[in-house]
């Protein structure tokens, strides 16, 4: 039986029978976390394989740097929108392995089918359904960790995290290069009416890991929900809704600061392999070994510079999580704004490098906060939502650099000046935005503290 939780019900609840459960075997969990990592790692591989064969798509579909943005940014979007925040229900009320593996299953089929667009409309219906599939999996990850991990090890446990990330990004850069060097020398192939490209068969690779990935996620253990005590408790929608906005000195700042900073960083990030193709001239294979490289070296010490930087912090402030996301963000800014003014591509990367290892480090602190403060019965829909404001507002970044490039520069060949424009304009504000929930942030978290305290 299920039972619906009473309206108001907020931290309060959750933490008073918080302390009288147990944590999960360190085995089962780290188990669970591995797994999560290697779903991550096909999210972004899957993502950036497909920034990688922008150009090639561009050239056989004969689209415009605008139509070119909406496959990279909004086609992800627009399902997410209609069934992603939806569909993050289900992470609150069935065992979340199952809808984590149903939809990397999704992504990886989907992907694959995305290699038999004929096209335009046909490949964005594809990118479309990918999004819808992977619309679960942040809610459903960081749901699982925050029952995996008590609060002093969740920002080492969402840490690991990034390693998904990292692993899917910089393969992807590595692999996109190498598969788009492997099959450039393929003829085009005609079957059954279809006309299908070389990089149609990238696609088709990409997607095949997805069934083995699934299978491994059925293995992990479903940690118990912790503050639910007795019956399941379902929390209608409108009690996520009254929970935003009675926390909202705390969730508005982390919401708006990360949409301003998603419009930059996803957009430039999709945008990065054509940018470094077009200034500097740089071949596919050498833009591939070069991102993966620099991303690698750059995000690793990322992550562990997030979670060290964290747990620093935290032994010596209780809004350490907003503090310390509002100081990598500001460090940001000078690194971004001058990547694309250097002179070398080289150059250009170092700059980009150490604004990576700065906002990579981020994505600790702020995916911890909101891990910490959310009610368990609710936690999937408010991680949705504010995912949301990360992937929409990447998805229009993506589109915006796009639309720049050609209705104000109208040239191409000055890709890199939307990129100044933006980071100049969007990273700033999301640090300032960020800064003005740790106050508000360090009260909620004490308080949660104190109540936690009173029923151990």
């Amino acid at each position: 039986m299920v039972a619906e939780l009473p309206a108001g019900a907020g931290p309060v609840e959750a933490a008073a029978g918080a302390q009288a459960q147990g944590w999960p075997a360190r085995r089962a969990a780290y188990y669970g976390l591995f797994v999560i990592i290697l779903a991550t790692a096909l999210n972004f591989l899957d993502a950036t394989i497909f920034s990688m064969l922008a150009p090639a798509i561009k050239r056989d579909f004969h689209l415009t740097d605008e139509q070119l943005g909406f496959l990279l940014g909004p086609a992800n979007v627009v399902f997410y929108v209609l069934v992603g925040i939806p569909i993050a229900y289900l992470v609150d009320i069935f065992p979340r392995k199952y809808v984590l593996a149903i939809g990397i299953t999704l992504i990886g089929g989907i992907t694959a089918l995305g290699g038999l667009a004929q096209n335009f409309v046909q490949l964005f219906m594809s990118r479309m359904l990918v999004g819808a599939g992977g619309s679960a999996h942040a809610p459903g990850s960081y749901s699982m960790l925050a029952d995996y991990f008590p609060p002093a090890r969740l920002p080492r446990a969402i840490g690991f995290l990034q390693l998904g990330f990292i692993s899917g990004s910089v393969l992807g850069f590595y692999l996109g290069g190498l598969l788009l060097t492997l099959v450039a020398a393929w003829p085009v192939t005609h079957w059954m009416g279809l006309t299908i490209h070389g990089w149609q068969w990238v696609l088709m690779m990409v997607g095949a890991p997805g069934l083995l990935i699934a299978g491994l996620l059925l293995l992990a253990r479903e940690p118990r929900r912790r503050g639910v005590t007795g019956e399941h408790q379902i929390v209608p929608w409108s009690a996520v809704f009254r929970e935003i906005w009675a926390g909202r000195a705390v969730y508005l700042p982390l919401f708006i600061g990360l949409a301003f900073s998603a419009t930059e960083f996803q957009g430039l990030g999709v945008w990065r392999p054509t940018f470094l193709a077009r200034t500097y001239g740089w071949t596919p294979n050498r833009i591939g070994s070069w991102l993966g490289v620099v991303t690698l070296a750059s995000w690793l010490l990322g992550a562990f510079v997030g979670t060290v930087f964290t747990e620093w912090l935290a032994r010596r402030y209780p809004d350490a999580n907003v503090r310390a996301a509002t100081i990598l963000f500001t460090l940001i800014v000078p690194f971004e704004v001058a990547a694309p003014l250097m002179p070398t591509g080289e150059l250009a990367l170092l700059c980009a490098a150490a604004a990576g290892v700065c906002g990579l480090a981020s994505a600790v602190p702020q995916n911890a906060a909101i891990q910490r403060i959310t009610p368990n019965a609710m936690r999937g829909r408010v991680t949705a939502i504010y995912l949301f404001m990360f992937i929409a507002f990447g998805a229009i970044g993506g589109q915006l650099i796009g639309s720049v490039t050609q209705r104000v520069f109208q040239n191409d060949a000055y890709l890199w000046k939307s990129i100044v424009l933006t980071a100049a304009i969007l990273l700033p504000l999301a640090a300032f935005t960020i800064s003005r929930g740790i106050r508000p942030y360090g009260r909620e978290v004490a308080r949660i503290e104190q109540l936690e305290a009173q029923s151990a």
